[in-house]
């Protein structure tokens, strides 16, 4: 059914359906994400930024939750392409058939861009604010006992927004599609979404500049990158719709 003809009751009905097919996949995830959660915790903590940290469980409850927590944010990885593709599915029917298939191909895209996101947080940031802290420790005289609950809470803190946020460009990328942006609006509001950026990066990394700084550049970067690729993107659609025109006069 296309979407110009779906009445409201049809998009509600169809968004329950969407919402109940990722939950299904989702609960499929977590049950494998039950038999992932311990060889992760164990690997992680055998990594070389954790190895050397005393990691305490100071309630009786941390370990049940150190597992539940892994469990879900496996299930929310691997769910993370379905996600995707039921978003895609839900909006295709409004779209043209050149639009759906390029859409589409964002999936791959976005999920790439979602592990590369946590990848650079985890390899790159996450060990230089555990050495920084480190360091600091020592010279205040601090000995440090770390709660295991608080380590990997800090840990996904760090790593899962930065997943999210390396979505940036292939939510601008759909959106230019969909032509509710350009990429000169989104140079026109430059400024407004960098504060925002240097907000995020604020709530996302501990009260200190350095770290701040190594979210932050990688963050504005980002959109820069995202901002091209509207651009490109928005060439692309004008000159489909050119195409499409021409067809139709003929």
């Amino acid at each position: 059914m296309e979407q110009r003809d779906m009445s409201v009751m049809d998009h509600i009905v169809e968004l329950r359906r969407r919402i109940m097919i990722t939950l299904v996949f989702f609960i499929l995830a977590l049950i494998a994400g039950f038999f992932l959660a311990t060889p992760l915790i164990t690997y992680l903590q055998s990594t070389p930024t954790a190895q050397d940290l005393p990691m305490n469980a100071f309630k009786m409850t941390d370990p049940i939750r150190v597992f539940m927590t892994f469990a879900f944010a496996s299930a929310l990885i691997i769910t993370f392409p379905v996600i995707l593709f039921q978003l895609w599915a839900f909006v295709s029917p409004g779209l043209h058939e050149t639009e759906r298939t390029a859409t589409l191909a964002y999936i791959p895209f976005a999920f790439i861009l979602f592990l590369a996101g946590l990848s650079f947080s985890y390899f790159i940031l996450f060990p230089f604010i555990i050495q920084f802290m480190g360091n600091l420790s020592e010279r205040l005289g601090i000995t440090e006992q770390y709660g295991i609950n608080e380590y990997f809470s800090f840990l996904f803190q760090i790593t899962i927004p930065f997943g999210l946020l390396f979505q940036l460009p292939v939510v601008v990328m759909f959106f230019t599609r969909l032509g509710m942006l350009t990429p000169s609006f989104l140079s026109q509001v430059r400024k407004f979404a960098y504060f925002i950026l240097l907000v995020i990066a604020g709530f996302i990394t501990p009260p200190e500049i350095m770290s701040h700084l190594m979210v932050t550049l990688p963050l504005l970067l980002l959109y820069e990158f995202s901002i091209w690729v509207s651009y490109l993107t928005y060439r692309k659609v004008k000159r489909l719709e050119k195409e499409r025109e021409k067809n139709e006069k003929e």
